[in-house]
């Protein structure tokens, strides 16, 4: 009975239509980001605010025990780029208007990146109903023109019938739940690093590590904030 929903047709006219049109939106580059980015929803990054909070929590116990030069040291056992990128900016002593500056400046453009590759999906689930419905137009189109013809008529009507249902699939299965799920993933990147550089920031100005962590933890849901607390907090 599957098989009765497979029609190469209505395939190539919805999948390949949409695409194509998809391409004459965007600049090559960016299509082909787009059509890699389809692994990115199954390649979910680890992203912990409380871990990144304890860290944070860690490195102003290092800086007012020992000094802001301590940090780069601390610095070489950090994964996170963005992080230690913030860290070598407060170790050079760089103004913390500027140092704001710099991570904000990086900060949107991650965003810019994350929600071009985000619109390639919205703007193909936009697309494919609209050549799903092209579909069934071309297909019954034939049918009317060979309706003494009673052995096309099922064939055209298929490809009139499964245009649509390609397209509803290819908006509704594929496209708007990986956009949806890429959403997810920016925000949590995002408010990550909004993390960060508050907490650089706190650090730089020599706040104590307890007064940085209640700082942070605003960023956080109560759920969140209760399982930080458990885990301990900085020192005084």
């Amino acid at each position: 009975a599957l098989l009765n929903f497979l029609d190469a047709p209505s395939a190539i006219i919805t999948i390949g239509g949409s695409l194509s049109a998809v391409l004459c939106s965007n600049k090559l580059s960016g299509f082909i980001a787009g059509i890699k980015s389809f692994a990115l929803p199954f390649k979910e990054k680890s992203v912990d605010p409380g871990e990144t909070i304890n860290k944070i929590i860690e490195l102003s116990n290092v800086s007012r025990k020992e000094g802001l030069l301590a940090l780069e040291e601390a610095a070489g056992s950090i994964d996170d780029e963005f992080l230690k990128k913030g860290i070598m900016l407060v170790v050079d002593g760089t103004d913390a208007e500027l140092v704001r500056g710099i991570l904000e400046t990086e900060l949107v453009n991650l965003d810019t990146r994350h929600k071009s590759t985000i619109g390639f999906f919205d703007n193909w689930a936009a697309l494919a109903p609209a050549w799903g419905m092209i579909g069934t137009l071309l297909g019954l189109v034939n049918m009317l023109k060979n309706l003494s013809d009673t052995a096309s008529i099922g064939p055209n009507m298929a490809v009139a019938l499964l245009t649509t249902l390609y397209g509803s699939l290819i908006a509704n299965w594929i496209c708007v739940p990986i956009s949806n799920k890429l959403k997810l993933q920016n925000n949590d990147e995002y408010q990550l690093r909004e993390i960060i550089i508050e907490g650089l920031l706190s650090i730089q100005a020599g706040e104590n590590p307890r007064v940085i962590e209640e700082k942070l933890k605003s960023f956080l849901s109560p759920s969140a904030r209760t399982a930080l607390s458990e885990q301990g907090g900085g020192e005084g």
